[in-house]
C-alpha cells in the first residue's frame, strides 16, 4: 500500500512537472495603458519614442463588465514602443468599466498584458478553462475596427495577480509590433511575491525564480547612497522577461514608492537596454525626466509622471 502511494504521489507531481504554459501565452500582443489625459501622455511618449501612432478619437465599445451590459466611449491611440504595441486608453467619464474602475483606484498605468488568440473557439475555450480555475471575466468588450471587429477579453486577475490578463482577438489576426527589441521586461511591484506566485502557478504559469538581491555600493536613491535588500522572481515564458521585486518599507525606495502612492502591486516600470547608459540618461534629462534610483548598470527615470509608468534603462552587454 506504501508503494502504490508513493507511486500515485510521483505520478502526480509528473504530471505538475510536464505542464505547460497555454501556448498563446508564449507570445504578447500588446499592453492596454489606461489614462486620465491622454493629450498630456501622447506627446511624452512619442518624444520617448512612441512611434507610429495611430489615433482613435471617438472608440464605442460593446459587452459587458463585470456581467453587467455596457457601452464605452473613449478616446484611444495605438503605437508602437520597438517592439511592444501599446493601446493608450482614455475612457469617459461617468461610466462603469474595466478602465475608470482602474483610474479611480491608481491612477494612470498599465491594466493589462494581452496575448491574441487565434480564433473565436480558442477565446472561448480559454475563459472556460480560467473560469475551472476560479478567474471571472472582468470585462469583455467588442469595437468595431477597420475592417473587422476586435474583442478584448480582461479576467479578473489583478487582485492576486496584480494585473489583468487579457485576451485579443481579431479575424484575420491582429497586427503587432514588428520593431527593434526596445522593451526588455516588465517590472512589476509587490509585497508578497511567493503568494503571487502561487497564484499565477495555478493558472498554469512557471513558478517564480526567486533571487535574493543584496545591497550593492553603487545604489542611490534620490542621487544619495541607498542600502537596499529585496526579493526579485523572474517569469521568461513571453518573448519580454517578467520582474517581481518585493521591498522592504524602509530605506525609502522607488519601489516601495509605488506601493504607498498608489495604493495597490502592479506593473511599475519597462525595461529598455540601451547601448550607453550616460548617453541614454542625459537624452531623458533633456526632455525633463530626471533619474530616481540608480546603480553602475541601470537607472530609473522618473516618466510615471506622464503615464503612471517608469523607465529603466539598462545597460547592454
Amino acid at each position: 500500500m506504501r508503494l502504490l502511494r508513493s507511486f500515485v504521489v510521483l505520478f502526480s507531481l509528473a504530471g505538475i512537472c510536464s505542464a505547460q504554459v497555454p501556448g498563446l501565452y508564449k507570445t504578447v500582443n500588446r499592453v492596454t495603458w489606461v489614462v486620465e489625459n491622454i493629450d498630456k501622455v501622447r506627446p511624452a511618449w512619442a518624444a520617448l519614442g512612441l512611434s507610429g501612432i495611430e489615433e482613435y478619437p471617438n472608440i464605442q465599445l460593446i459587452g459587458q463588465f463585470r456581467g453587467k451590459a455596457i457601452t464605452i466611449y473613449a478616446w484611444q491611440i495605438t503605437g508602437h514602443l520597438g517592439n511592444l504595441t501599446v493601446d493608450l486608453i482614455q475612457p469617459g467619464e461617468g461610466q462603469a468599466n474595466a478602465y475608470t474602475d482602474f483610474l479611480a483606484k491608481h491612477g494612470d498605468g498599465i491594466l493589462s498584458i494581452v496575448h491574441e488568440v487565434e480564433g473565436r473557439q480558442a477565446l472561448e475555450q480559454e475563459i472556460l478553462r480560467m473560469k475551472r480555475n476560479g478567474v471571472a471575466v472582468l470585462q469583455q468588450v467588442t469595437v468595431q475596427g477597420d475592417q473587422s471587429p476586435v474583442t478584448y477579453v480582461y479576467f479578473d486577475t489583478e487582485p492576486e495577480g496584480k494585473f489583468a490578463l487579457g485576451l485579443v482577438y481579431r479575424p484575420g489576426g491582429m497586427r503587432a509590433a514588428a520593431g527593434p527589441a526596445v522593451v526588455s521586461h516588465f517590472g512589476a511591484v509587490v509585497w508578497d511575491a511567493a503568494a503571487v506566485s502561487a497564484y499565477w502557478e495555478k493558472l498554469g504559469f512557471p513558478p517564480f525564480s526567486m533571487e535574493h538581491v543584496t545591497p550593492r555600493a553603487d545604489s542611490r536613491y534620490r542621487d544619495k547612497p541607498l542600502s537596499l535588500a529585496f526579493e526579485v522572481g523572474y517569469q521568461r515564458h513571453t518573448q519580454f522577461r517578467y520582474e517581481w521585486i518585493s521591498p522592504p518599507p524602509s530605506p525609502a525606495n522607488i519601489y516601495a514608492d509605488f506601493l504607498n502612492r498608489h495604493h495597490r502591486e502592479g506593473i511599475q516600470h519597462i525595461g529598455m537596454p540601451v547601448d550607453d547608459l550616460a548617453r541614454s540618461v542625459a537624452v531623458h534629462e533633456k526632455l525633463g525626466y530626471h533619474v530616481r534610483q540608480a546603480g553602475a548598470q541601470h537607472a530609473y527615470m522618473d516618466t510615471d509622471s506622464v503615464g503612471g509608468i517608469s523607465v529603466e534603462l539598462v545597460q547592454s552587454h
